[in-house]
C-alpha cells in the first residue's frame, strides 16, 4: 500500500514573487519526473517510485523536485511513503512556518517530521511520526476537530487510540478511510492528472511589465510547465509562441498585445536552450503598453528521437555476434550480471530451471520428463485455495480436466542447507490441469499432508 509520494502546496500571492501558478499548472511541470500526477484538495501529489532508478535514486529526485518547486513557487514540500502522509508533512511544515500555536505534540511533531532538511524514511508501512502531528494536516479529520478536542485528542495519535467502533458510530467514514490511507493501512484512489492535446499556459503578472527583457521571467516558468507536458508526451518541440496581453485601461490605445514565434532547428525538450532563444527575440522587442498577463503555447511538437542507451547493438551489416556482446556487457558490469537458463531432470515445478554463468562447468543441461505441458507462469509461492465440498476455489469453482500426475520427489535434499531459499525440497503432490470460468487454465496441485489430510494449491497459469 505504499511507495514514494510527495505533496506539493503552492504559494500563496502574499508568497510568490509572481503571481502564485494553480494545482492545475504546478501538475503539468511535475509531470516531467513521474506520470502519476493528482491534483489533490489544494496540493499536488505526486507517486514517483518507479522513477526512482531513472533519476538516479530518492535523494537526486527529491534535489530536483525541489528546484522545480521552488522555480514554480511552491512552498512547502514533503515525502512520505503515502500521498495523505506527504501532503500532512507538507502541511505540517507550513504551520511551523507560520507560526502556529505550540499546541501539544505540535513542536515535537515538527522535529520527527524533519523540516531541516532530514531525508524521510520511506521502509514499510509504519509512519510513527503521524501520530504526533496536529489533526487540521488531514481535512477528514480536522471537520470534527471541535467534536475531537472535547474528546481530548489534539493529535492524529490520539484519534488513533480512540476505540475504532466508536469512532464509526460517532463520525462519518471519511475520516477512518483518511487515516488508514496516511498510515497505508489501504489502498488510495486518486484521479492522474490528463494532458491536454495543445499546450498553453498562462500566466497573470503580479505587477504590470513595462519592459520586454523583464518578461523572461514569467516565460521561465511558462517554459517549465511545457518541459513536464513535453516529457509526458515523450516529444520536443520546434516551434513555440510567445504572447503578452496589454494591461485592459490601455488595451483600446494600442491594441490587446503583442506575440512572438521561436522555431528551433530540431525538436527539443532542452527549455534551457529555449529560454534562450526567448530572451534573444524579447531583447528586440519593445513593448507598446504595460503587460498584465502572458500565455505561452506550443503550435508544433515532434516524436523526440532520444539516444540509444541499450547494451545490445543495433542491427547492422556489422553486427557483432551473441557472444561478443555478452562478452562486452560482461566487461561493463561484470561478469555475475549474466546468467543463462539451465533445464534440469527434475520433476518438480520449482527447480526444473536454474539460472547459472554462462561458463559455469557445474551446468549439465537435461531435459526434464515432461508428461503434459507446463504452465506459462509460475507463481513464486504456490497459492494455498479454498475448497467448496471436495474441489478447490478460485473465481469460483474449478473444473477438473486432466490428471492427477502424481509427483513425489526430492526427498533427497529434505534439510539440505545449500538448497534455494524459499523453494520446497521434498514434496509430495498431485498436479491438475483444471479451469476457471474467469482465469482460463490452471495448474494446481493437491498437497497430501498428514494423517491423510490434503490441501489445494494454485501453482501456474497457462497463456
Amino acid at each position: 500500500m505504499t511507495g514514494h509520494w510527495a505533496a506539493l502546496l503552492p504559494a500563496t500571492e502574499a508568497q510568490a514573487g509572481l503571481h502564485p501558478v494553480g494545482a492545475h499548472e504546478l501538475g503539468l511541470g511535475m509531470l516531467a519526473f513521474s506520470p502519476r500526477v493528482a491534483v489533490f484538495e489544494e496540493a499536488v501529489l505526486i507517486e514517483a517510485q518507479a522513477s526512482l532508478r531513472l533519476f538516479g535514486g530518492a535523494a537526486a529526485l527529491h534535489r530536483q523536485v525541489a528546484d522545480l518547486a521552488t522555480a514554480l513557487g511552491v512552498c512547502d514540500l514533503g515525502w512520505a511513503p503515502t500521498g495523505l502522509a506527504a501532503l500532512a508533512k507538507a502541511r505540517a511544515r507550513a504551520l511551523h512556518r507560520q507560526g502556529a500555536p505550540r499546541i501539544r505534540g505540535l513542536a515535537a511533531s515538527v522535529d520527527a517530521v524533519g523540516l531541516d532538511g532530514e531525508q524521510p524514511d520511506l521502509e514499510g508501512v509504519a509512519i510513527p511520526w503521524l501520530d504526533r502531528l496536529p489533526l487540521q494536516v488531514l481535512s477528514a479529520v480536522a471537520r470534527h476537530r471541535p467534536t475531537l478536542a472535547r474528546l481530548g485528542c489534539q493529535t492524529l495519535g490520539d484519534v488513533r487510540r480512540l476505540p475504532r467502533a466508536g469512532l464509526a458510530r460517532r463520525f462519518d467514514a471519511e475520516l477512518l478511510d483518511a487515516l488508514d490511507q496516511a498510515y497505508g493501512l489501504q489502498p488510495e484512489s486518486h484521479v492522474w492528472l490528463s494532458l491536454p492535446d495543445v499546450f498553453e499556459a498562462r500566466l497573470e503578472l503580479l505587477a504590470r511589465v513595462e519592459q520586454a527583457e523583464a518578461l523572461m521571467a514569467g516565460a521561465e516558468r511558462l517554459l517549465l510547465q511545457l518541459r513536464g507536458w513535453l516529457t509526458a508526451r515523450q516529444a520536443g518541440a520546434d516551434t513555440l509562441t510567445l504572447r503578452w496581453l496589454h494591461d485592459s485601461f490601455r488595451a483600446r490605445d494600442c491594441g490587446p498585445g503583442g506575440e512572438l514565434t521561436v522555431r528551433s532547428a530540431q525538436p527539443s525538450q532542452d527549455v534551457r536552450h529555449l529560454g534562450r532563444l526567448l530572451a534573444e527575440r524579447l531583447a528586440h522587442v519593445t513593448l507598446e503598453a504595460p503587460v498584465s498577463d502572458l500565455v505561452l503555447q506550443v503550435e508544433r511538437t515532434q516524436p523526440l528521437v532520444l539516444d540509444n542507451a541499450s547494451l545490445l547493438p543495433e542491427r547492422s551489416a556489422q553486427a557483432e555476434s551473441c557472444a561478443q556482446t555478452l562478452e562486452r556487457i560482461a566487461a561493463r558490469l561484470g561478469a555475475e550480471a549474466i546468467e543463462r537458463p539451465v533445464l534440469v531432470a527434475d520433476h518438480r515445478l520449482e527447480w526444473m530451471q536454474q539460472w547459472q554463468p554462462p561458463a559455469d562447468p557445474r551446468a549439465a543441461p537435461g531435459t526434464p520428463p515432461l508428461a503434459w505441458p507446463l504452465p506459462c507462469w509460475q507463481l513464486a509461492q504456490p497459492l494455498r485455495l479454498a475448497m467448496q465440498g471436495e474441489l478447490p476455489l478460485y473465481q469460483g469453482p474449478l473444473q477438473l480436466l486432466l490428471g492427477p500426475d502424481r509427483i513425489e520427489s526430492g526427498w533427497w535434499g529434505c534439510g539440505d542447507a545449500a538448497g534455494t531459499p524459499g523453494q520446497p525440497q521434498g514434496v509430495a503432490r498431485d498436479y491438475w490441469l483444471a479451469h476457471s470460468a474467469s482465469a482460463g487454465l490452471l495448474w494446481v496441485f493437491q498437497q497430501r499432508l498428514a494423517r491423510d489430510d490434503t490441501a489445494w494449491y494454485l501453482h501456474g497459469r497457462f497463456g
